[in-house]
């Protein structure tokens, strides 16, 4: 698996710490999400797949936390490794992104996580501006 980001540091202890996220075009841009803590960042939306969940369990719930929008006929696209300070959980990860393309289907509610904002974008924005480089590469693939 493609590793991506900050190198590993050997004095740290990561806890692993997988999670699903998506791709969601949605007319001519894609829907994306800004968090505002720790710091503000145009994100996919997605996160951490919880004890006993599935990816596809973990990517549809956290979907609609962040955004608000229920998702269907997910596809996984490939998955990547990074290493990385996560201070709202004050843990260091080994976070092993599995990322999705999916349909945004329907807007059902504003979202459940405070301090996240669906966002529409241009592709051009989301290949540019997504925080993470995992991420990002994986929306540089996808226009491609």
């Amino acid at each position: 698996m493609r590793r991506v980001g900050e190198a590993v540091h050997p004095d740290i202890t990561y806890k692993l710490r997988p999670g699903a996220y998506a791709i969601l075009p949605h007319g001519s841009g894609v829907l994306l999400t800004h968090q505002d803590r720790p710091e503000p960042e145009l994100q996919l939306p997605g996160g951490g797949i919880d004890p006993g969940e599935s990816p596809l369990q973990a990517l549809h719930r956290e979907v609609f936390e962040e955004t608000g929008w229920r998702i269907a006929a997910p596809r996984r696209l490939g998955a990547y490794r990074r290493f990385v300070y996560m201070p709202e959980y004050d843990l260091w990860a080994e976070k092993i992104c599995t990322i999705y393309e999916a349909r945004p289907v329907r807007r059902l509610a504003d979202p459940g996580e405070p301090g996240h904002t669906p966002i529409f974008t241009d592709w051009q924005t989301a290949m540019t501006e997504v925080a993470s480089i995992g991420d990002r590469m994986f929306v540089q693939d996808y226009c491609r």
